[in-house]
């Protein structure tokens, strides 16, 4: 497929609303607290049964952070109690025990993610601990194929500290950056130095890590085009393999530390579309590849290649090249996808603790997706990622009458090609170079709950 973008500031302005980012269908807020541990287990067992059982990937939330960045919407605990480790880990060591014991031993882990929070925040003997508890119950990949990674803050690790990471097992590693201007990195609360960030990505090349990832975000407080380029420049000069560059979604009534970002110190919005335009030509310039949702990478990355072959795939650790994958995400907050169900964490300690001593998996919520949910989240998915859907492939999967099921998604997106968004006829729809950057707004389109949904519950496209 030929990658391209387009940057269409009038149709981006009349599509600028806000929608979901589509780690999931159904999204998150859907889930349910009448979701049980029988429907978790069941879902267990009938992905065990599968002629041939899916691999695993497995998802570790590491909550601790020793400052709070001001602009994060994670789930996350701040302290400068090292100690607080300790007990979260010999909590989530038994929830690995009884999770494994859900699922048949051969099913090999081809994914595994540490997020946060701060994975850094453990020292390294817990570190190892965490790996090796995992090795023993969990059929972990010792030949270095399976996709590794972990989140790491440089100002939480050191060059012996990145190889000690790929000692234990990882070979991807991503970063946050966001910004290198002192001033935008004073009103945010993260005060990182080219410096340490160089370092941590220079030992990850000498690591042999396979990937080195950073994240940015634009619509910071005292951005401009100007200075997130140089940020972008800077950058460049260690040359990472992906990039994600984020829109800022300034929403303090439901994520606290915000409400700390003064109001009249971000860009208004046509100075976010002037940076957004100006990093799109700039990395485009420098080689890089739109992926898709704010990411880039190089030309011969894998998720790249496997957009290509149309076999990119997104979950809740974001885009990846596995896509028959049952995710079994475990700490606080940590939501799992195995088999036709949705599950989360609680998200808070004492109740972690609490229901983990009592011998019982930590689930809140979840969700039992329908037919109906399955097969929109297959077409979202293949639109997302790939940019593209086969429609007569996708009638004869799911054996339905595309043009009468979707009758009134078609109507809407004949607007959408009307506008230059895509092309659609009886065979296949195509996201085009213009639509790209508003993918969400088109998957939109196909989303059943929609409608009764909170809009200020998401952020914008844009």
């Amino acid at each position: 497929m030929e990658q391209k973008i387009e940057f269409k500031p009038d149709l981006i302005k009349r599509y600028d609303k806000a929608g979901p980012r589509y780690t999931s269908y159904p999204t998150a807020n859907l889930f349910n607290d009448s979701f049980s541990y029988e429907d978790y287990r069941s879902a267990a067992e009938r992905s065990n049964r599968e002629a041939v059982p899916k691999p695993l990937s497995l998802y570790f939330h590491i909550p601790f952070c020793d400052t709070v960045c001001f602009y994060c919407a994670c789930n996350k605990i701040v302290t400068k109690r090292r100690d607080r480790a300790t007990p979260y880990l010999k909590h989530l060591y038994r929830e690995i025990e009884m999770q494994a014991d859900l699922y048949e031993n051969s099913r090999p882990v081809d994914q595994l993610h540490w997020g946060g929070g701060t994975p850094t925040f453990l020292s390294h003997e817990q570190m190892r601990s965490l790996m090796d508890k995992t090795g023993q119950h969990f059929s972990l990949m010792d030949d270095d194929t399976g996709e590794y990674s972990i989140e790491i803050d440089p100002r939480e690790i050191t060059p012996d500290g990145v190889h000690f990471l790929r000692d234990i097992g990882f070979n991807r590693i991503s970063l946050g950056i966001q910004d290198f201007d002192p001033k935008v990195q004073k009103a945010v609360n993260r005060i990182q130095s080219e410096e340490i960030t160089f370092a941590a990505i220079n030992a990850a090349r000498v690591a042999r890590f396979k990937s080195v990832s950073v994240d940015l975000i634009y619509g910071l407080p005292f951005q401009t085009v100007d200075s997130f380029l140089l940020t972008l420049d800077k950058i460049m000069e260690v040359s990472p393999d992906r990039l994600s560059v984020f829109n800022y979604a300034h929403l303090p009534t439901l994520f606290m530390p915000q409400r700390r970002i003064n109001e009249e110190d971000l860009p208004s919005a046509a100075e976010k579309l002037e940076i957004l335009q100006a990093v799109i030509g700039y990395l485009t310039d420098q080689g890089y590849v739109y992926v898709g949702m704010d990411h880039f990478a190089r030309p011969d990355d894998e998720l790249v290649l496997a957009q290509d072959k149309g076999m990119l795939h997104r979950n809740f650790q974001g885009y990846s090249t596995h896509a028959d994958c049952d995710m079994v995400a475990m700490g606080v907050t940590a939501i799992s996808q195995v088999d036709n169900i949705y599950c989360q964490n609680v998200r808070d300690e004492d109740t972690y603790y609490q229901m983990i001593d009592e011998g019982r998996l930590p689930l809140m919520r979840g969700m039992k997706l329908t037919g109906d949910d399955l097969l929109r989240r297959d077409l979202i998915t293949q639109l997302i990622c790939n940019f593209k859907l086969d429609i007569k492939q996708f009638t004869g999967k799911y054996e339905i009458d595309f043009a009468h099921y979707f009758k009134d998604e078609i109507a809407q997106l004949k607007i959408m090609q009307e506008d230059g968004l895509l092309q659609i006829d009886q065979h296949t729809i195509t996201i085009l170079p213009p639509g790209r950057l508003l993918i969400r707004n088109i998957c939109m389109t196909f989303d059943a709950y929609l409608k009764n949904k909170q809009k200020n519950q998401f952020s914008k496209v844009i």
